[in-house]
């Protein structure tokens, strides 16, 4: 039986670029369905529309007829389709509303009217599927935690039609297994799951069927193999090998705790000057949060960073003016960081020169979108564009968490090689969080492995082989 049947769907946010033209496409229940594409093709589209969020609350051009459980959802309203098909979005941030882990996931099913003892039975069992605690503060939770938690809530709703978009993206390799596990065992008890993904080698073995989105089409794939091969080639480096001379901070006993949930325990390392340092570790292990404490975000509960980048900036432990001018960061979410109404002003911003912002848009590829407002952008769009304006104020040190989530393959090889380019012109010390196997070797001469709220490993690419494996 059919769960989604899409025919000719034509798509246009402002009425005039058609972002899908004439797409068909079908998924059925008992079957796992890959969506994949490049950046911006129109993955997370067609998954909107699928869902109902457009045209009801997303507005634009729709053409074409969207069947949902082999019914017409054409006059259906939000709340009837979301009754049958549930999604999970690519900001996890965007979905929290409550500040408990269990009050999250009950939200959903108490706007299904589901009754208490049903709720807390929901509860328990996902929490286990995900593993995750119904006790947690969602503030506190890593970008990954955060993943699963809302692939939780939709869970406990119960839909037979379920929507993932970029359920990968902040995933260690073991929360990415966990969760596809639980997928294809929901497809086996008659699930329809549709996946948008572009971190194509840890999902093809779990999916029964691939779609391509391309050229505003969606075209099934039928050669798996030859497609996998070319979307998860290992990107090689371009860097020199790198040799350590000095430190541009030194790490001593750090501590960090939040309501007595001791996230960082006793971490002491030296960042070396000019180095790419890539930190490696579990979800939840406590890299997100190191990088916010380096870059003076946050505050150790004890223990000090010194810094060495400027002798004037002092050791203070919260950030100045002064001191991000020289330390960038761009955050997992690229949402905190664009406000301005155009890409070319958000790039312009803070940049050294405009002639070095215009430098920086063509390495990074972002040049075409200009004149576009930051928020109509795709998410992978969206995180080129903040690492554009970060690295155009030539900061010393460049901090990147989770830099590639949303990039296919072809925008992953150029965004590592761009990053290594600017990273040999500036002399800059890049220190990045990343779980996508394919670029981390090609962003490393350093790597610290975070395990347990201490430094595991301190070495060099050696590290990342034996991490990934």
């Amino acid at each position: 039986m059919k769960a989604v049947l899409l025919k000719d769907i034509t798509f246009s946010y402002d009425g005039k670029t058609k972002v899908l033209d004439g797409v068909d496409f079908e998924a059925n229940y008992g079957e796992i369905s890959l969506i994949a594409g490049h950046s911006g093709e129109g993955k997370s589209t067609l998954a909107s529309i699928i869902c109902g969020i457009i045209p009801n609350v997303t507005s634009g051009t729709l053409e074409g007829q969207v069947s949902i459980d082999e019914e017409n959802i054409a006059d259906k309203k939000m709340g009837e389709i979301c009754r049958k098909v549930g999604i999970v979005l690519q900001n996890a941030d965007e979905q929290i509303v409550h500040k408990i882990v269990e009050d999250e996931i009950a939200f959903g099913c108490e706007n299904l009217a589901f009754p208490q003892e049903k709720i807390s039975k929901q509860i328990e069992i996902v929490c286990k599927l995900m593993s995750i605690s119904p006790q947690w503060k969602t503030r506190s939770l890593s970008g990954g935690q955060k993943q699963r938690l809302i692939t939780a809530s939709t869970l406990a709703m119960g839909q037979k039609i379920i929507i993932l978009d970029e359920p990968l993206a902040n995933l260690d390799r073991q929360g990415g297994e966990l969760l596809m596990n639980t997928l294809k065992s929901l497809a086996k008890v008659g699930y329809a799951i549709l996946v948008v993904e572009h971190r194509l080698d840890m999902v093809m073995p779990y999916v029964d069927r691939v779609w391509h989105i391309t050229k505003g089409k969606a075209v099934e794939v039928n050669n798996r193999e030859e497609f996998l091969r070319e979307q998860t080639k290992l990107i090689g480096d371009i860097c020199p090998t790198f040799e350590i001379k000095d430190s541009i901070f030194d790490i001593q006993h750090v501590k960090f705790v939040i309501k007595k949930r001791e996230i960082l325990q006793d971490v002491s390392c030296q960042i070396p000057r000019g180095a790419r340092v890539l930190l490696l570790g579990e979800n939840g292990s406590g890299k997100t949060t190191l990088l916010r404490l380096i870059a003076r975000l946050n505050k150790p509960t004890d223990g000090n960073i010194y810094q060495f980048i400027d002798s004037k900036l002092g050791q203070k432990k919260r950030g100045s003016k002064k001191f991000y001018k020289k330390v960038g960061v761009v955050y997992q979410n690229p949402d905190y960081q664009l406000f301005m109404p155009t890409v070319r002003e958000e790039i312009e911003l803070c940049a050294d020169s405009k002639e070095y912002a215009e430098r920086i848009e063509k390495i990074l590829g972002v040049a075409h979108l200009l004149d576009r407002h930051p928020q109509s952008l795709s998410q992978g769009q969206k995180r080129l564009v903040t690492i554009a304006s970060v690295v155009a104020s030539k900061p010393d040190v460049l901090i990147l968490d989770e830099p590639t989530v949303g990039q296919d393959y072809d925008g992953l090889r150029r965004l590592a090689i761009a990053l290594n380019e600017i990273h040999m012109q500036s002399g800059n010390t890049m220190i990045t969080v990343t779980h996508d196997v394919r670029c981390a070797d090609a962003l490393c001469d350093v790597a610290i492995h975070i395990k347990d709220g201490k430094v595991y490993r301190f070495g060099g690419k050696g590290i990342v082989k034996d991490f990934f494996s």
